[in-house]
């Protein structure tokens, strides 16, 4: 394979350099852009989307993929930048995720996969639920996910239960492929599928059906993949059944910035597209545009220490910037103190705040309560990434099973929580019995619950409740039918009788916060439909359950707290980075296996999402099940070029200058807050 070398700097900071033109016009065939990090492969996918329309691809022919909801977005909006105006909606390229993209096809495709149209998408909650009724009741919390990972292993390589059964080497391979079975049967019942279903389906569909993947190849005439080395083995499979012999693709990848193996992801894809594509052609991107030399240097001389294939090395046009500091503290409380007294002391250096430039970074979210009580006692203000999504709360996710009980009357999990959202007298005798009925009946138990034959068979308060619940839907589905989707998002909550039974909730300040939540639910959930306008209930409730809610939140002008994969695609102006010791970062269980690989592109993507400073931080003695332990600073540090670094006690007169400093703005602080 063919490989571009390095990018010349330009003078030109708005157009693309040399390198980024070269990935942007090269459509003669398949093509690998290896992009550093902070080297505007965005730029490079959205301006390539304007480089084919402009020699002739139509734009709804072209698709571009890439990992999150956010990301998606961003590119929607820079790529709608670059394209002519005016154009229908249907006639705009399709910038989506991997599972958004699974989603359409089988939307379009379900009757060949099985699938009745309005089939749910479980999630990863329902999804357990689901798993756990089909095991012995005894069966641990830590055993069950353990056999849904092997499930989900098995699905990300696009394994039919059959096979996963043929290919299982152990006792608990078995036991998960049985398991695996039994799931889908149930999943079939419902009219279900799961995240990962969304990539599996189609993939055996596109390799088993060629009169569908032919169609598809014409349906997608280009595919742009982001993110390419975050791609398990069933998503490669798409990307070559989609694109076909002609290989049309750009796939966007950083092999420094794998760092989601412990999901599925198969870094190993970068390497077999050389192997499937010999005529697939490589162009590094090298130049990057977001942090000093200093990071830069240090970067490269850490991410050096993994094996590669290609090699490349970032550089930069901007500053040397200042040396990288790193901190050595007594344990987690001071290390706590230590970072938010230097974020609150940056913050009031003069003019407003700007705590939104400034994010501390750390391996597992245990480390933030230190950090958090530090935060809260000097006032402040932080965003902890990872919290309770407003999705997560209890009188949404009941209104969400509404909505899906709406769309699909075969969803038995979402009859199960809507029919006590609000509480009826339908107890648990009621719906075991009603399961009994509905199996017999060989249907759903909404469907059961609709006939009045089976309702004749309970007591008659309870045949008034189930009648009720019954009605009730009726009366929603009418609605959307006669005034729209728009419509039931804003009186889903009072027809359904869920705003009534909070209203007579006897804890003032609780009625009064849930109220609220489901009034900016109703009020979110019409401008999606509105967003969506024209779609039914059924495409509207699928395209819900791929939003990933936790992106949903603007955290504003706040400290970000997040982990270091949840900062991946992020950058700051200021970065500390927290709990750089062996044992943490790295993780004890990569030192045990000596797998270190990953967890140094770890380090290496929170070191590159810094822009002007950075700081590292390890402490001298971590308490671990009750005891207190002395701990090592992590060898990744003798990784670092000293010349890049500033540790504490290498100039003792400047250490005790930012002392006194940091003991004066203390002072200032307690000062004012005892005003």
């Amino acid at each position: 394979m063919e490989v571009e070398s390095r990018a010349l700097p330009t003078t030109d900071s708005m157009s693309l350099n040399p390198a980024q033109r070269a990935a942007v016009e090269y459509t003669e065939g398949p093509l690998l852009v290896l992009a550093g990090a902070g080297s505007g492969k965005t730029r490079v996918i959205t301006d390539k989307i304007a480089h084919l329309v402009s020699t002739g691809f139509a734009p709804n022919k072209i698709t571009a993929i890439t990992f999150t909801n956010r990301a998606a977005r961003e590119m929607r909006d820079r790529a709608a930048k670059r394209l002519p105006r005016g154009e229908d909606a249907d006639r705009q390229p399709a910038i989506s995720t991997f599972h958004a993209l699974g989603l359409r096809f089988l939307q379009i495709e379900c009757a060949k996969v099985g699938l009745r149209s309005g089939f749910s998408v479980f999630g990863a909650d329902d999804s357990f639920g689901l798993l756990k009724e089909l095991v012995p009741a005894a069966t641990r919390t830590d055993a069950l996910e353990a056999l849904r990972g092997l499930i989900a292993r098995a699905k990300n390589e696009a394994l039919t239960p059959a096979e996963a059964e043929e290919a299982a080497g152990s006792a608990r391979e078995r036991e998960a492929a049985s398991l695996y079975a039994a799931y889908q049967r149930r999943l079939a019942a419902f009219n279900a599928v799961d995240f990962d279903d969304l990539i599996r389906l189609p993939v055996r569909l596109l390799e088993d059906n060629e009169a569908v993947a032919v169609a598809w190849r014409d349906r997608i005439r280009y595919l742009l993949i982001d993110e390419y080395q975050d791609s398990n083995r069933a998503q490669y499979r798409m990307l070559k059944a989609l694109t076909g012999p002609r290989g049309a693709f750009t796939a966007v990848g950083d092999d420094d910035q794998s760092i989601y193996a412990w999901r599925g992801a198969a870094p190993e894809n970068l390497d077999e597209l050389g192997r499937d594509y010999p005529a697939l052609k490589v162009i590094k991107l090298e130049q990057n545009y977001r942090c000093t030399g200093r990071i830069l240097r240090a970067a490269n001389a850490l991410i050096a220490h993994n094996p590669h294939k290609v090699t490349k090395t970032l550089w930069s046009e901007h500053p040397e910037g200042a040396p990288i500091r790193v901190l050595s503290c007594a344990d987690v409380d001071a290390e706590g103190a230590r970072v938010a007294g230097e974020i609150w002391q940056r913050g009031n250096a003069g003019g407003p705040p700007a705590w939104h430039e400034c994010a501390v970074l750390y391996r597992g979210n245990h480390q933030s309560r230190a950090l958090e009580k530090a935060l809260r006692a000097v006032g402040v203000p932080y965003h902890l990434s990872g919290g309770q999504s407003f999705f997560e709360r209890t009188e949404v996710r009941d209104l969400l099973a509404w909505l899906r009980l709406l769309a699909n009357p075969d969803d038995d999990a979402a009859f199960l929580r809507a029919v006590a959202a609000p509480r009826r007298d339908i107890g648990a005798q009621t719906l075991e019995k009603l399961g009994l009925l509905a199996g017999a009946a060989h249907c759903s138990l909404a469907r059961a619950a609709a006939r009045p034959e089976v309702r004749e068979q309970f007591s008659a308060r309870t045949q008034t409740a189930v009648a009720g619940f019954v009605e009730a839907l009726g009366d929603l589905r009418n609605l959307v039918s006669q005034q729209g989707v728009a419509a039931l998002a804003m009186q889903l909550a009072d027809r359904s009788g869920y705003r009534a039974a909070l209203a007579q909730s006897s804890d003032a300040a609780l009625r009064a916060r849930r109220l609220a939540n489901v009034d900016e639910f109703g009020q979110w959930l019409a401008s999606q439909a509105a967003r969506t306008s024209g779609a039914g209930l059924a495409q509207l409730n699928a395209q819900l359950a791929l939003l990933d809610f936790g992106e949903r939140d603007d955290p504003g002008n706040q400290v970000r707290l997040m982990t270091l994969h949840g900062a991946k695609g992020l950058e700051f102006k200021h970065v500390w980075l927290i709990g750089v010791e062996d044992g943490v970062l790295p993780h004890d269980a990569a030192i045990d296996a000596g797998t270190l690989e990953e967890e140094r592109r770890l380090f290496y993507v929170g070191m590159t999402r810094a822009r002007e400073t950075l700081t590292l931080s390890h402490v001298q003695y971590r308490s671990r099940f009750g005891e207190r332990s002395r701990t090592r600073p992590s060898r990744f540090l003798d990784e670092l070029p000293a010349a890049e670094l500033r540790r504490e006690g290498d100039d003792p007169e400047q250490d005790h200058a930012e002392l006194r400093e940091r003991n004066r703005d203390q002072f200032a602080r307690l000062a004012e807050l005892l005003r």
